[in-house]
């Protein structure tokens, strides 16, 4: 694993990849490098005009690639409905939920839910669910949540999902990455219940330059606090491109086991992708078990299949 590198993606011809906010950052490079090496590539954006301008970028890079876009809006389980109902492809080999949001103002998804905890999980939940028999017919299917080490910052708090009591943006992010893990785990158990061979892990990209970090200043009208972010990735933050590694070694390398958590090696933070500490909270069956039925509940979406709402 040591020095693991893109070079060491294996072959991914004939196989078919959804990563969903592909349209910049780690999702962009992920798409990217799974093209390469020969995976068509479905990037799954909200917006249409960036889609589709990500993957002119891509094929302009990669000119052999096979990438399509196609709109998902995770903040919309219409939107995730109508994705999954038009996905065109028998088999999914691979399902990497990447899109997110942090450190949002209070807010709300289209469904009532809040963002972060909307997009970050639930929308997750439900896509997942709904490819669920199109990965399950794809022999070594793989799914990669991407979490953070923020998870770190707070358990999940069963009795308040969605921040209704007191909302802080740092701990409701917090919380929705420890749902990304506990959402993990108990997929990960539920699929070797059933003994199929796909696998369920977690990826984190340590302290990355994606983006993310200035969007909610951005979109907010904070500008000192988004100049104060931008100089914080120039200083400290690896590149994009290094911070997608956890997530392809995640979703490619062999061997990797199910309920894994991938991140950078040096001080969880950058380098080359191992092993990454996890909040004990993030391995409690019978929370991930309460998580589970909640989310199906409030998508609407049982992975025996999907039901109305």
């Amino acid at each position: 694993m040591s020095g693991w590198s893109t070079r060491d993606i294996p072959d991914r011809t004939g196989r078919t990849a959804v990563v969903t906010g592909a349209n910049s950052g780690l999702g962009y490079v992920t798409a990217r490098e799974l093209a390469r090496k020969g995976a068509r590539v479905v990037l799954a954006c909200r917006d249409e005009r960036r889609g589709n301008a990500a993957v002119d970028r891509l094929t302009a890079e990669v000119p052999y690639a096979e990438a399509e876009f196609g709109r998902l809006d995770l903040a919309d389980l219409a939107s995730v409905r109508r994705f999954a109902d038009g996905f065109p492809y028998e088999r999914l080999d691979l399902l990497v939920n990447n899109a997110g949001v942090m450190g949002t103002a209070y807010g709300t998804t289209t469904d009532g839910f809040e963002t972060q905890f909307g997009v970050n999980h639930l929308g997750h939940f439900a896509l997942t669910g709904l490819l669920l028999p199109a990965l399950l017919d794809a022999p070594g299917a793989r799914i990669v949540n991407l979490s953070s080490m923020m998870h770190l910052q707070a358990d999940i708090d069963l009795d308040d999902l969605n921040s209704e009591r007191r909302y802080r943006r740092w701990t409701a992010y917090a919380r929705s990455k420890t749902a990304n893990l506990l959402f993990t785990h108990e997929l990960a158990r539920r699929l070797r219940a059933r003994g199929a061979d796909t696998v369920a892990v977690s990826a984190h990209p340590g302290y990355a330059d994606t983006g993310l970090q200035t969007a909610s200043p951005r979109a907010e009208g904070r500008r000192s606090r988004e100049r104060l972010m931008r100089l914080g990735n120039r200083i400290f933050a690896q590149s994009a491109e290094a911070g997608a590694l956890p997530t392809l070694y995640a979703a490619t390398a062999p061997g990797v086991h199910p309920d894994a958590f991938i991140g950078p090696s040096f001080a969880h933070w950058r380098g080359a992708p191992g092993p990454s500490r996890r909040a004990p909270w993030t391995r409690d069956d019978t929370a991930a078990q309460r998580l589970w039925t909640a989310s199906e509940q409030l998508t609407g979406v049982s992975y025996d299949g999907p039901r109305a709402p």
